[in-house]
Order: C-alpha cells, then structure tokens, then sequence
C-alpha cells in the first residue's frame, strides 16, 4: 500500500472532516488558535492502545496549561471507539476528555503518512502505526515521531517537547540536550555578545558558539 504522501517540518498539516467520538469534527476550525497533539493508535480494544489513550486524558490539565488539545485516531469506526471508550475509563481510572476520530477509508492516515507497508505488527499497512504530530496554531507541522505498534509512547517527553517548542518560539534561545523545564538553555547563534548582554541578564561563554543563559518566561495563548 503506498503512501500518498509524507509531511515535513514546516509543512501545512491538512485538514479533514471525520466521524469521531465528540460528532463530526472539521479538524482545522476544531483546532482553532490552539496547538494539537494529534495521534495515531492501531487498534481500539488493544492493550497499549489502552494505557496510551488513558495517560493522554490523565493529563488533560497539562495540554490544557499548554494550550494543548490532544487527538486521537485510528482507522476503526466511530461505534468501536465509543465501545472501546468505557474500557478505557474503567481500566486506566480516568474519564476521556479528548476526540478519537474514525478513519475506515484510511484518506486520512493517508494523508498523514501514519500507514507503513512493510511493519508486520501493523498487517503491512492496513492498521496505522504509533505517529505523532505536533501542530502549532498556525497548522504547520512543528515535530513528528513514529513508534512501532509494540512500543507505548512517552507522553511525558512530548510535553517536554512543546515545552521547548513554545519556549524557543518566543525566544531567541534553543533548548540543549536532556533539556526540561527550568534548566539552562542555549542563546542562539546569531546572537552577538553586545546584542545578548541586552537581551539577557547574564549567560555564560562556554565557547564562542556556546553560551549558556537561564530559562527565559515563555508566554502561551490559551
């Protein structure tokens, strides 16, 4: 099965109507000025899937400090997924706060690229692997990571990540390595001494290209 296509990092994400577990949703004008997490799993009534879906609605007051809406899909109907929802809820303890969209066409995870022919665990193609898109409030793509149908996602890394990303938006810094909330970050490089001693209270000279400062406020539309 090819892809039809392969997004990139800056790309327009595109937009669609679908069935989902909160009514049909027209995905552009549901995301509205927030950023999404939008999500792939293979299977409703699937183990990992399970405590997947559970620990995005468990942290519904983090997505929702980050201006965050999460969604999920899979290329099960509407009517699985709403069966599916109360076993979610009553294994994982939480109450879903969040859509699951029904793609049974596959158009959309076509559209996402989030089908692989040649992984055996997702029936070469005919199950959406584990992606993950995170789209800002302007629909383009900001970063995208794909995991195998065996392996549950870290959410807590994904936070982390739209962390960085809103951070970096508003600031002319970059975020290092193992990097989290509160931690040093990176001043860019295009930035020079005179114009950083302006800019930031202090940093620190690591080498020319290094220099290291505190965490800056960063400001989130909500």
């Amino acid at each position: 099965m090819a892809q039809a296509n392969y997004l990139r990092l800056g790309d327009a994400c595109p937009d669609f109507e679908a069935d989902s577990t909160e009514g049909k949703i027209s995905f552009h004008k549901w995301a509205g000025d927030s950023w999404v997490i939008f999500f792939s799993h293979p299977a409703d009534y699937t183990p990992v899937c399970t405590t997947e879906l559970g620990t995005v609605a468990k942290y519904g007051d983090q997505w929702k400090a980050r201006g965050v809406k999460p969604i999920a899909i899979s290329v099960d109907p509407v009517d699985s997924h709403n069966g599916w929802l109360k076993d979610i809820e009553e294994t994982q303890g939480t109450k879903m706060n969040f859509p699951i969209v029904a793609d049974p066409t596959r158009a959309i995870a076509n559209s996402y690229g989030m089908l692989a022919p040649n992984a055996e665990d997702t029936m070469k193609g005919k199950l959406t692997v584990r992606s993950v898109f995170i789209i800002d409030p302007a629909k383009k793509l900001r970063l995208t990571l794909t995991y195998p149908a065996a392996t549950g996602r870290n959410f807590d890394e994904l936070i982390r990540v739209i962390d960085a990303l809103q951070l970096t938006d508003g600031s002319k810094v970059a975020t290092p390595a193992n990097w989290k909330q509160g931690d040093d970050v990176v001043i860019l490089p295009g930035i020079n001494d005179e114009k950083a001693k302006e800019m930031f209270t202090d940093f620190k000279t690591l080498k020319p290209y290094l220099r290291m400062t505190k965490q800056p406020a960063k400001t989130v539309k909500k």
